[in-house]
């Protein structure tokens, strides 16, 4: 707490800005990062992936009825088809919210590194033209 007192205000802004914020906008971008996984889940989808959608299936019959054993197969069939089409879209939307998490995580903390620059920036430009 003594250091702090003692330093310029510049150089603490300077720490504040350019070293303190970018670290906690990691961590933030971090934690994001790990929701997106356990929130789509890509690694238990592509571990069933060939599962029926939602357990959904059909017993056999224990007897011998033709009939009654293509409908079973066709319908297991059917329920894995789609469970497979399904977890398909789930990983693409799931990959497309983390490049999503990856890029704005990337223009925040860029953004926030820019900002006094552009604040500069603008200043010039505004009495300049």
């Amino acid at each position: 707490m003594e250091i702090s007192q003692k330093q310029n205000i510049i150089i603490s802004w300077f720490l504040w800005h350019f070293y303190e914020v970018p670290d906690f906008l990691i961590q933030v971008w971090r934690n994001y990062f790990l929701f997106g996984i356990n929130y789509f889940s890509i690694h238990l989808l592509l571990k069933t992936f060939f599962s029926p959608w939602k357990r959904y299936g059909w017993k056999y019959p224990k007897g011998f009825d033709v009939g009654e054993f293509f409908n079973a197969l066709v319908s297991n069939v059917f329920s894995r088809i789609l469970g497979v089409l399904f977890r398909i879209i789930l990983i693409v939307v799931g990959i497309l919210g983390q490049i999503v998490i990856l890029i704005a995580g990337a223009v925040a903390i860029l953004l926030w590194v820019l900002i006094p620059f552009i604040i500069v920036g603008g200043i010039l430009f505004f009495f300049i033209f």
